[in-house]
């Protein structure tokens, strides 16, 4: 990996010149940040490839992948948290490199780029729910049971399960929005209550029953 400074450089394709950020440049199959890390910086890829990957029992699966003109790693910088994927470049790759003090500064005085941002967020979404309605239930629920069978702390044959919903989608494979889905069919099906920030699961077995197709 090769990092430079670098100036005068157009964020993706949105035709606004900033003043000064980092270029990187990454051979395929290295890893740009790791699952975890802190994530202090976004990425926009001027040439290449980069796919972001997830760790979930014991796997790995690709949940997005990214080309020139698009951007990545947005969501550590705007909600202050770890990365929740690991991202590697698929190919030759050349980055833009923004930190999120100077990516908050250029949506201050370029507005158009902040409009930018939320129109590719709001596509993401739009895609999400498309492969929602596209998945079955059980696609959602059985990583899901997966997880609580493995973390539920007994007590006779019930149980509770201490976690937030940002750790039970990682280690489950899921985007948050996939998560909450399937906490919510479970809930519907009164297999799992929240009580007090921890899942109660009345019934384990009726609970493990939900990957008897598996």
């Amino acid at each position: 990996m090769v990092a430079s400074s670098a100036s005068a450089k157009n964020l993706g394709d949105t035709g606004v010149r900033i003043r000064s950020v980092f270029e990187r440049n990454f051979r395929s199959g290295e890893t740009i940040f790791d699952e975890g890390q802190d994530g202090d910086a976004l990425f926009v890829v001027q040439a290449g490839q980069v796919e972001l990957i997830r760790t979930a029992d014991g796997g790995e699966r690709v949940i997005s992948r990214h080309g020139a003109g698009e951007f990545f790693g947005e969501m550590s910088v705007l909600l202050g948290r770890p990365r929740m994927a690991r991202a590697v470049a698929v190919a030759d790759t050349r980055l833009l490199q923004l930190d999120g003090r100077t990516f908050e500064a250029m949506c201050v005085e370029q507005p158009e780029i902040a409009i930018r941002v939320i129109q590719r967020l709001a596509a993401r979404m739009i895609h999400l729910e498309q492969r929602l309605a596209a998945l079955g239930a059980d696609d959602l629920l059985r990583p899901v049971v997966r997880v609580l069978v493995r973390r539920v702390e007994r007590k006779g044959g019930a149980g509770k399960v201490e976690t937030t919903l940002r750790e039970l989608a990682g280690e489950a494979g899921l985007s948050m929005l996939e998560a909450h889905r399937a906490l919510g069919h479970l809930m519907d099906q009164r297999l799992v209550r929240l009580s007090d920030d921890v899942l109660v699961i009345g019934d384990i077995e009726a609970l493990s029953a939900a990957l008897d197709s598996d």
